[in-house]
């Protein structure tokens, strides 16, 4: 019988998933409000609201669930929204393993590269409730895999750092302005990557109930990163400036997305660099070439990308 691969959300890190599953070969259910997500004659697209909806029966005959939903950045939703979402998700999967995407944010700010073996129990704002989700899972009889990503870029990825900010910018000859410092190491970790990841750690019961890391190609920094994307879009790379530290933290006292970004304002202050070389040994895969990851990038921003007219 073919095997039954089900995907909550459709944001970058899910469509990807559902798409390199059905290339592999395998029927696909993915599961949004909208009932979006890839056209393919593998993947059933069903409209499922997952804090309301009939989990068990969306589940029904799935291999592996990999829970890709998400919602505001925010840490008063984080608090109010995500726990009891994977909770519903873990509850209905009954034992079938749930890998989850994950970040980093429950390390907080580590001296020297990110390891799987340093110590996860950030306490702060969004960093304490993603130790929290980490700690709900471990206790939780369903088998779970945690994979964390540093920042994401690749195709479909919009809000991130590298993402609108940055890509139509470059596309439109515009300056950009980067957080705290341009010229510190960050690790990028490329969403096909990250997804290729998940499923790899799905399909062996030997990773189940470990955290581990997608394969993140070597740091560079955020300088560098945008003249590497300009490269592959063919064009000059564009002026860069920052958005200083101690103007971030002071537009920061107001409730907003500015306060979000600054509980992870270290990232781009000090180097910030994924070390993925075990987990890399263990689901036998490597990063994309940065290279590569760029062009793969360009080539969907241009696609969706319209110049204005000067």
């Amino acid at each position: 019988m073919n095997q039954l691969h089900v995907v909550t959300g459709a944001g970058p890190v899910g469509w990807t998933v559902a798409q390199q599953l059905a290339a592999q070969g395998y029927s696909v259910r993915i599961l949004t409000r909208s009932g979006s997500g890839p056209e393919h004659p593998s993947i059933e697209r069903r409209q499922v609201d997952i804090t309301t909806g009939d989990l068990r029966g969306a589940f029904h005959r799935a291999t592996a669930i990999y829970h890709c939903t998400h919602v505001a950045y925010s840490d008063k939703a984080w608090r109010a929204q995500l726990p009891a979402m994977e909770r519903l998700v873990l509850d209905a999967a009954a034992g079938t393993v749930v890998v989850f995407p994950e970040s980093l944010y429950s390390y907080g700010k580590i001296d020297g590269p990110i390891r799987e073996d340093l110590p996860r129990n950030a306490t702060y704002r969004k960093l304490g409730v993603r130790t929290g989700l980490l700690a709900a899972r471990d206790a939780h009889s369903t088998p779970t895999i945690s994979v964390a990503a540093s920042d994401f870029y690749g195709p479909r990825v919009r809000t991130a750092h590298m993402g609108e900010r940055i890509v139509p910018n470059i596309l439109d000859h515009k300056a950009i302005r980067v957080l705290a410092n341009a010229d510190i190491p960050h690790s990028f970790t490329f969403v096909p990557d990250f997804a290729a990841a998940m499923i790899a750690a799905a399909a062996d019961p030997a990773l189940w109930d470990t955290f581990l890391h997608a394969p993140t190609a070597p740091a560079l920094t955020q300088r560098e990163m945008i003249e590497l994307l300009s490269r592959a879009a063919g064009v000059d790379a564009p002026r860069v400036g920052t958005l200083p530290a101690w103007l971030i933290r002071t537009l920061g006292v107001v409730p907003g997305q500015i306060r979000e970004l600054g509980d992870t304002l270290y990232q781009f202050q000090y180097p910030y660099q994924l070390d993925s070389t075990r987990s890399e040994a263990l689901l036998g895969l490597h990063p994309t070439p940065l290279e590569e990851g760029a062009a793969s990038t360009l080539a969907w921003w241009k696609s969706t990308h319209i110049t204005p007219v000067s």
